[in-house]
């Protein structure tokens, strides 16, 4: 039996930010000049939908391997969006849980991915209905990455630039939020996001437009006014 436990990896979103282009095709709308992180090696492997469809036949070590490709993303998807560690790990299990229930009329109507986001964006907005409000407003306390060959001055440069990445994700409008997170961990394009949140395409391009033009504004931020 799988016990979900807690998981946590910081993005370095500084550098994705500046490589993301709107506007190509290729990617359904989007282009990312860095690779997803579980993208790597996965030509040889079950695609999730073909793992997905063995565990309904009662193959777990499946969906012990889907489990494992998704969980650290979820995660982060989760915790920034809601911003508190808690809930997201509350959050997470709820998602896992419902992944598990549908083990039975799971159909590949479409990318696995977008199911499993579209189920975590959905209890995500169950619990923020259920309490009546969320924490996303809340940066999260940035995590130490120290370098011991980097000079300080580098290493508080991207200290800093962390914490201006975080607070100025914190501040956007959830639904922008929402939307590059959608890209960001999950690696969704512009439809699979409007798919997910439930609004029309070009509604999703433009909330991601926006979420994406103020991070890299927080990040330039220094480098205009010094």
């Amino acid at each position: 039996m799988l016990t979900f436990t807690k998981m946590e990896r910081t993005s370095e979103w500084t550098s994705m930010i500046t490589g993301i282009e709107l506007n190509t095709p290729e990617n359904g709308g989007l282009c990312r000049e860095a690779a997803l992180p579980y993208a790597a090696g996965m030509a040889h492997t079950p695609d999730d939908s073909a793992l997905m469809l063995r565990y309904q036949d009662g193959d777990i070590a499946a969906f012990e391997t889907l489990y494992l490709r998704h969980k650290d993303p979820i995660y982060r998807y989760l915790l920034r969006l809601c911003g508190h560690r808690d809930t997201a790990e509350d959050i997470f299990q709820e998602v896992w849980g419902k992944i598990i229930k549908a083990r039975g009329t799971y159909r590949p109507t479409a990318r696995f991915t977008t199911f499993l986001y579209r189920v975590a964006h959905n209890c995500f907005i169950d619990h923020v209905r259920r309490n009546k409000r969320h924490a996303g407003n809340t940066p999260l306390e940035p995590e130490a990455h120290s370098d011991p060959g980097e000079a300080p001055d580098i290493e508080t440069e991207r200290r800093l630039a962390r914490e201006r990445l975080e607070t100025a994700l914190s501040d956007l409008p959830e639904e922008q939020r929402d939307a590059f997170l959608l890209h960001e961990e999950g690696g969704l394009t512009i439809d699979q996001i409007a798919t997910v949140t439930g609004c029309k395409r070009e509604t999703a391009k433009s909330r991601l437009r926006y979420a994406i033009n103020k991070l890299r504004a927080a990040i330039d931020e220094p480098a205009r006014t010094s």
